[in-house]
């Protein structure tokens, strides 16, 4: 285990696990990467740390500065924990249903929770995001779904994890698609 002098820097090098009950003995190794492992506990730890380093570096987030998303979770624990550690106000949006738990833990981090209706969905969401942006133009608005950081953090740290980790000898890659970066970070 390595050392680190903030949080921050535990995000990534997560560990490989052969599931041995996956398949039938005899049949396929099958591997998973244990993103759990990120501090934040998810995969999002990545980009929410890789989006907000390329708008310091492009001058879109100002130190201090407030950063607005929607989510439906584990994005916004992500950037709540990259915000809190870089001394960003962060103002996450979601829509009304969403885990009471994840609301709670993006508290504790010190995020503002706004809820949208339900039964607008997360479209909802991210129209009162879009909002919040129009009204304050100062604002930083990560834009997850359409951020290039998203992908380019997988293809050159996770997919470079799995390669070393995996020796090189990878047949197959799923993963679970919701902003659809993961997977096209790593298979790019």
């Amino acid at each position: 285990m390595k050392r680190a002098t903030d949080i921050l820097q535990l995000i990534g090098a997560t560990p490989i696990l052969r599931l041995n009950r996956v398949v039938a003995s005899g049949g396929a190794e099958v591997w998973g990467k244990f993103e759990a492992a990120n501090p934040g506990g998810s995969v999002k730890d990545r980009i929410a740390l890789a989006m907000i380093e390329a708008a310091e570096r492009s001058g879109e987030l100002a130190p201090g500065g407030t950063i607005v998303e929607p989510t439906s979770g584990n994005t916004g624990i992500g950037l709540a924990m990259v915000a809190a550690v870089k001394g960003y106000r962060l103002i996450v949006t979601m829509f009304d249903t969403a885990s009471l738990e994840r609301r709670l833990l993006m508290r504790a981090y010190g995020a503002e929770v706004v809820l949208t209706p339900a039964s607008a969905g997360m479209l909802g969401a991210i129209d009162k995001a879009l909002e919040l942006k129009r009204d304050n133009p100062e604002y930083f608005l990560p834009q997850q779904f359409q951020n290039p950081a998203n992908p380019d953090v997988h293809r050159h740290t996770t997919g470079l994890e799995i390669i070393e980790q995996m020796d090189g000898d990878i047949h197959a890659f799923v993963a679970g698609v919701g902003t659809g970066g993961s997977i096209s970070g790593v298979g790019a």
